[in-house]
Formats: C-alpha cells, sequence, structure tokens
C-alpha cells in the first residue's frame, strides 16, 4: 500500500523533514507534499507556511483551490487537496505559531476537515488544546472565502478587507492566510493574526499542519 499521508511516511522509515510523495485516493493520483516528521513526535503533513512574506496570499478562489507557493518555503496545499487528504482518516490539526519577539505558542483542533467545492471548501473540527488560546473556534462551520468568492455571513465582503483566503465569518479572530507585514506596530485585521494571543498585531512565521 503506499502512503497515504505523513503518518504512513514515518511508519516507512522516514525521520528527516521534507518532500515526500503519498497517494490520495479521493483525488486518484500521487502528490508531493511536505512532512514534518520532527514537531511533536512526527508524522504532521503540512498544509500552509508563512514565514517571510516572499509568496502573495491574497489570491483568487481557483488559485487556493489548486494550491500555490513551494513546500520548502511559504504555500497553500490547495482546498482540494485538503479535502482529499481530510477525507481519508481523522486528522487532527495543529497550528504553529511565532512572534517577531521570538516567542512561540500552538493550537491542536480534533477531528478537522474540509469538505469538497460544492459544499465550498467548509470547515469541520472539534475540541481544542494547547497554549496559544481558542482563537479557531470561532470559524467552525464556515465556508472558505476569497477575494472573488464571498461566502461569508456578514454585508462586508471579508476576503477583500482582510486581504486573504479563509473561512471568515463577519469577520476573524484568526487570519493566517493575510498580508505580510514584517511586524506592524498598530493593530491591522489585514496582517497574520490570531486574536486570544497577540490580538490584531501580525505574527511572523505560521505553519498549519495535520496528523
Amino acid at each position: 500500500m503506499p502512503p497515504k499521508d505523513c503518518v504512513d511516511i514515518q511508519r516507512d522509515g522516514h525521520n528527516v523533514s521534507g518532500v515526500y510523495e503519498v497517494y490520495l485516493d479521493q483525488a486518484r493520483k500521487f502528490v508531493k507534499v511536505y512532512c514534518d516528521l520532527e514537531s511533536d513526535n512526527g508524522g504532521w503533513l503540512v498544509f500552509q507556511r508563512r514565514q517571510d512574506g516572499s509568496v502573495d496570499f491574497y489570491r483568487n478562489w481557483a488559485d487556493y483551490k489548486a494550491g500555490f507557493g513551494d513546500l520548502t518555503g511559504e504555500f497553500w496545499l490547495g482546498n482540494d487537496l485538503l479535502h482529499a487528504v481530510t477525507s481519508q482518516r481523522h486528522y487532527t490539526l495543529r497550528i504553529d505559531l511565532e512572534d517577531f519577539e521570538g516567542a512561540s505558542r500552538f493550537a491542536v483542533y480534533q477531528n478537522f476537515a474540509v469538505s469538497s467545492e460544492s459544499d465550498n471548501f467548509r470547515v469541520s473540527f472539534g475540541a481544542y488544546s494547547g497554549n496559544a488560546g481558542d482563537s479557531l473556534s470561532h470559524h467552525v462551520g464556515r465556508a472558505f472565502s476569497t477575494r472573488d468568492r464571498d461566502n461569508d455571513n456578514s454585508g462586508f465582503h471579508c476576503s477583500q478587507i482582510n486581504k486573504g483566503g479563509w473561512w471568515y465569518v463577519a469577520c476573524h479572530l484568526v487570519n493566517l492566510n493575510g498580508l505580510y507585514l514584517h511586524d506592524s506596530p498598530a493593530p491591522d485585521t489585514t496582517g497574520i493574526t490570531w486574536h486570544h494571543w497577540h490580538g490584531y498585531h501580525s505574527l511572523k512565521k505560521v505553519s498549519m499542519k495535520l496528523r
């Protein structure tokens, strides 16, 4: 059986983080993914990374559907692949956050899944644990929105206002695909934010991963 995710990659004897191939039954193809085989006992399939502002995340629906960026740098794996991966098994979501002072926090959510495009890549997940504070639960059950596809429940276009593709509500407590603001001194809802930790002050590094 070919590996379905990074847990299988680790079980096959790999222990160095990097790019590996996995087979997604729902997509019926092999795809390259980045496996974090070191953090918290490894086995994590990384689907988002922000670290230096080198990639523009203010993208349209087609880009977020297909994915963009560089698996070894900043990237979004793609909503189609997120749906395909999370259709295979029950997955835990881990989010690692770092601020511009070098402090770090994390958040973990059980039973993370993303629905198909016909349901607008709606996000679902369960219980929270970690030390970042539970900001993401505000977004549970929400459809994905981009600058050209408004699926939030606001009278405004949250994606255009907050400059990212995300599961916006009206609008957000989390904006991990927002603008890279290089330590903006003032609060700014367009930045990379996690409200329960730094309010609307932008963060330096983020990664989102599944196991």
